[in-house]
């Protein structure tokens, strides 16, 4: 299995970085530590094509059929040597030295796995085996758009008990903002409905990253919707978590590339604090 030194940075969630095909370590913002990521889609293939997305030639699709045994054992063998070695020799900031999490986190919809259920309880039986911190998380970072098929309803029950949080993707509220950001069609009441499915049975975060299109950030009337999405999800008994609200932190891998800049601090806070004022927490990575 190849080794490598190169340092882990959160400009840099290279999948290759541990030599493996399910495993590999990122130092990430939204974490607050190095994340054991693991990748379902190592073709490559997602149902969605985001414009920030920083995956190399990306193409439509849905994961391959998953190596449960040879998971199992790349798991296995990294969750050892993070513990007790050296993190596959891949070099960790002294002060990022704890894992905080494993996350399902690819090159495409994790969901789209016809195996996620039975990757789940993999890694409780694997969890199980090791002296990891009681407070280990299990998240599931995901475009929400496949909640409701049974067996991913079933691996995030699992996940609710194995300290799991789910990541669900909400960049816009609009047909137009979603098409423009997400390349999908995908209805906002199905949206809304797979959130609170999610919601129900996991407890979840929405993730939202923003940015400039052609040196401008998202319409005063993007925002607008957005908030209001929110307060109704709220006032009809939604549950959520918060808003975990970021910018671009990595290169894009899209055609999109150039059109697309982080908007600025200020901007980020202003919409965070109207955020807040729903009543929702919000964890701000500009």
């Amino acid at each position: 299995m190849q080794r490598t030194a190169k340092l882990l940075h959160i400009t840099d969630h290279n999948r290759d970085v541990a030599g493996m095909t399910y495993i590999y370590p990122v130092l990430s913002r939204r974490a607050g530590g190095v994340s054991i990521g693991v990748n379902l889609n190592p073709n490559n293939a997602c149902n969605w094509r985001c414009v920030y997305c920083q995956v190399p030639d990306l193409k439509r699709g849905t994961a391959p059929k998953i190596d449960l045994e040879k998971l199992e054992a790349e798991l296995r063998i990294f969750l050892h040597e993070a513990l007790y070695g050296d993190f596959m020799q891949v070099q960790v900031p002294p002060d990022a030295k704890r894992i905080n999490d494993i996350a399902f986190s690819g090159n495409g919809e994790p969901t789209s796995a016809g195996e996620f259920e039975h990757v789940v309880e993999l890694i409780g039986r694997i969890k199980a085996d090791h002296d990891l911190p009681e407070e280990l998380k299990l998240v599931l970072i995901t475009n929400g758009s496949l909640i409701d098929r049974p067996g991913v309803q079933a691996g995030l029950r699992r996940m609710a008990e194995l300290n799991g949080e789910v990541w669900f993707k909400l960049d816009s509220v609009t047909r137009e903002g979603r098409q423009r950001v997400n390349s999908t069609r995908m209805s906002l009441s199905r949206m809304r409905k797979n959130l609170q499915l999610a919601a129900s049975l996991c407890p979840t975060w929405l993730q939202t990253c923003v940015f400039q299109i052609d040196d401008e950030p998202p319409a005063r009337t993007e925002l607008d919707a957005y908030l209001t999405f929110l307060e109704e999800f709220l006032r009809g008994g939604g549950l959520l978590r918060g808003v975990l609200l970021y910018g671009l932190a990595r290169p894009s891998m899209q055609p999109e590339a150039p059109r697309l800049k982080k908007v600025d601090q200020e901007w980020m806070e202003a919409f965070s604090r109207e955020i807040e004022s729903l009543g929702l927490a919000v964890k701000l990575n500009p």
